[in-house]
């Protein structure tokens, strides 16, 4: 009963979020009740738990309005929609050439998140369906991304999220975790050599934001079968050429 007594809360908070980003002038409790279908006393204290997480407030005449936060993450998912229409011809250009899956990924808290990408067309392929995750540590994409970091922001993300090898292959030290970095600030492109999945292997690089930041990252993935130690540094060029070329499209500044 408490389980579904907390899923009816957050469908009616829902509700009322729904609401107050179609009122452009906001909307006084009553209204929202009387709309809502629900009772005062219950909208008023759904209104006060979304306001001490700023996802709505009130102003001086009492009447309710989206929040700050609920702009944050409504930013969000325009950011991460606005990656992919520029990448979508560099995701199906690299497939084209290497005929491996080409992805798209963003940072989130402790993993990397493929948001698209343009599957290869050969009978076995490496796939990862867009919302999928893998942690950053053993995801090429999470250590392009990773390798654009001081080192000290480095250090505090592996003292948060900690580091847990899922293969024999898997970095399984902080020291381990630095020298990876750094091999990937010098050739320009990460690797995924089995350290998430056996007979796997990812090929990433950084996207860039107009600051110089890490925005995102695209990747090659395939069996680690079709791709020995020459093919995974043509495949580095490739898809180093391919974030540099994207960067630009979207207004980047290429790292120093």
């Amino acid at each position: 009963m408490a389980d579904h007594g907390s899923v009816q809360s957050v469908e009616r908070a829902l509700t009322l979020l729904e609401l107050l980003a179609r009122q452009e002038d906001g909307a006084r409790l009553s209204d929202l009740a009387a709309e809502a279908g629900l009772a005062a006393s219950t909208v008023h204290r759904l209104l006060t738990t979304l306001e001490r997480r700023r996802y709505v407030q009130t102003d001086a005449a009492g009447r309710w309005h989206v929040g700050r936060q609920s702009f944050a993450v409504g930013q969000a998912y325009s950011a991460r929609r606005s990656f992919i229409a520029p990448a979508m011809p560099f995701l199906r250009q690299l497939r084209d050439q290497t005929r491996e899956t080409a992805n798209l990924g963003i940072l989130e808290e402790g993993e990397v998140v493929t948001i698209c990408q343009a599957e290869s067309r050969e009978i076995t392929r490496a796939t990862a369906a867009p919302g999928g995750r893998t942690p950053v540590l053993c995801s090429g994409m999470g250590k392009a991304i990773l390798a654009t970091w001081e080192d000290d922001s480095i250090a505090r993300f592996i003292d948060r999220f900690g580091i847990r090898p899922f293969t024999p292959r898997g970095l399984s030290s902080a020291q381990a975790v630095m020298q990876e970095i750094a091999a990937i600030r010098a050739r320009g492109y990460a690797v995924d050599d089995e350290e998430f999945v056996p007979g796997l292997r990812c090929v990433a690089a950084v996207v860039r934001d107009p600051n110089g930041d890490a925005a995102c990252a695209l990747s090659i993935s395939g069996l680690a079968a079709r791709m020995p130690p020459d093919r995974v540094e043509d495949f580095g060029r490739r898809v180093a050429g391919a974030a540099a070329r994207l960067t630009e499209a979207l207004g980047g500044q290429a790292g120093s």
